[in-house]
């Protein structure tokens, strides 16, 4: 299905093509702070629409995660990486996808344990 989403100010925007049936929660030192409900979509199925001028990065840990943020609100609404299979990925931030209710998919997610990784 495709979502609509972007960061708090409007100055970042996208859409995904994406499943909200497994979303998942991951208690690694950045996403517990962030409460991040994420989704996970092939690079293939997401597309900047703007804003890609007013994203900042920050990596942690292996930093094989670019974790993306608006510089003007600070949200991250989005990350890129690469999945197991090297495949390159979106994680994308449920809480900003437009018209998704986080809390109703928070319940039946995956929890990942980042912690350990």
């Amino acid at each position: 299905m495709r979502y609509e989403g972007g960061c708090q100010c409007g100055a970042v925007r996208y859409h995904v093509e994406a499943s909200l049936d497994q979303p998942v929660t991951c208690n690694c030192s950045r996403c517990q702070k962030l409460g991040s409900v994420l989704v996970f979509a092939p690079a293939a199925n997401f597309v900047l629409e703007r804003g890609g001028d007013n994203l900042a990065e920050y990596q942690f840990n292996k930093h094989v995660i670019h974790h993306l943020f608006c510089k003007t609100c600070g949200i991250q609404s989005f990350s890129t990486g690469k999945g197991p299979d090297g495949a390159e990925m979106v994680a994308v931030n449920v809480n900003c996808l437009d018209g998704v209710d986080p809390r109703e998919l928070a319940a039946r997610a995956y929890a990942y344990d980042g912690k350990a990784v």
